[in-house]
This record gives C-alpha cells, structure tokens and sequence, in this order.
C-alpha cells in the first residue's frame, strides 16, 4: 500500500485547491475508510475530512472545515481528491493522506477522525494559504 499525495502549494485566502491523493497496490474502495489530516507547525496531527466505506460513504469533517472542505473519490484513478474551498490562513498546514483496511461502523466521528485508526500515511504536503 503507497499513497502518495500531490497539488500542495500556494493558495490565496478564499479560493480553492484540491490536492488528489493517489494509491497504489490497493483500490481505495476495497479500504475500510479513508481520510486527510493535517498538521499546523507546533500542533499535533487533526483529522478533517473522512469517507467511510462500511457506512455507504458516510462522510465525516472536523467542525473547523465543515461546508468547507469535502473527500472525492475518483474511482478511474484510483484518488482520493481533497477539494477545499473558501481557504483561510489558519488552513495552512501539512496535509497527510491515510487510509485504513479496518471496518468500522457506528464509531462516529470521533473514530473515523483519529490517527490511530488509520494504518497507511502519505508522506504529506505543505499547503500555505496567503491571506
């Protein structure tokens, strides 16, 4: 299992960006859940966004990127794209893909959002968002 995470870079308060996570030696669909964190300099690592493929793609955010931030699975390319919108400097961190092989149901938020459910990590990038 390797994931491997792109897209990452400079964008401006307000606007867009959407960084396509790619696997490879799996199909994401055959995963359990799959999700992005993200970790800001001096803080620890913080789940935003979640798919749970046991739950019928039930999706999870963090309240600081909900209506915000959304998972996109693209089937053909095997990705897991994180579209973000309405970006804000406080967004800018470095942004880890993970997936699990583990089923979960019924855990909630509070499962699909911690770093210890998930086996696979990206090797993560930089997203700066200029104000």
């Amino acid at each position: 299992v390797q994931l491997v995470e792109s897209g990452g870079g400079l964008a401006q308060a307000g606007g867009p960006l959407s960084p396509p996570c790619s696997g490879s030696g799996f199909s994401f669909d055959d995963m359990g859940s799959v999700a992005w964190f993200r970790q800001a300099p001096g803080s620890v690592r913080v789940g935003i966004a979640a798919i749970n493929f046991h739950e019928g793609l039930r999706r999870y955010n963090d309240d600081t990127v909900k209506g915000r931030f959304t998972i996109s699975p693209d089937d053909v390319k095997n990705t897991m794209n994180l579209e973000m919108s309405a970006l804000k400097p406080d967004d800018s961190a470095v942004y880890f893909c993970v997936v699990a092989n583990s089923i979960n149901i019924g855990g909630g938020r509070r499962a699909l959002l911690r770093p210890g459910h998930y086996s696979y990590w990206g090797q993560g990038i930089q997203v700066t968002v200029a104000s």
